[in-house]
């Protein structure tokens, strides 16, 4: 299961990535194309989609590498078994509001599909296809925290503060700045 999950969360990973080379390719083809004289509507709409499924795929992977903004002020502070209880009550209740979010999300996209939304702009596309990766990101997100809070609950620390702790042993404290 381990190994499952983690290659869910690296692969959303790679692919917010590919979504912000995307955008990158995108942006630039349209400019090339503009200054030939060539039209290139609808690449607004485009690039925001990307957008979008860059931020909302990169979240769990970001979470689990120890890269997403936490604020360990008070963690560091406490003792051991504080640490841990505090740690569990954070992950508890970003677990339960992720879960919100996730249906929620879920919620709005079909509701999208279900009423066929369409976009005001220039592409025709069923608005429920970019707005997947609004419920894919929150759900991956949810499983990760849940994936953490059970780990933590099992007595181990979690991946996050794993990550930020091999970072600092090799001398890397770029991500504290």
């Amino acid at each position: 299961m381990r190994r499952t999950l983690d290659t869910l969360y690296d692969a959303a990973g790679y692919l917010a990535a590919f979504f912000v080379f995307a955008i990158f390719a995108v942006m630039v083809g349209s400019s090339v194309l503009r200054e030939l004289g060539f039209k290139t509507g609808g690449t607004d709409d485009v690039v925001s989609w990307m957008c979008a499924a860059a931020a909302f795929l990169a979240m769990a992977h970001t979470f689990k590498r120890g890269d997403f903004v936490r604020v360990v002020l008070l963690l560091e502070r406490l003792g051991p078994r504080n640490r841990r209880l505090f740690e569990i009550g954070c992950l508890a209740i970003a677990t339960v509001f992720l879960a919100a979010l996730a249906w929620a999300a879920g919620r709005f996209v079909y509701d999208s599909w279900q009423f066929k939304d369409m976009p005001s702009g220039m592409i025709a596309l069923p608005l429920w296809i970019p707005q997947t990766s609004f419920v894919l990101g929150a759900v991956l997100l949810f499983l990760a925290a849940l994936d953490e809070l059970v780990t933590v609950l099992r007595g181990h620390k979690p991946a996050y503060a794993l990550a930020v702790e091999e970072r600092h042993a090799r001398g890397d404290f770029t991500e504290d700045l």
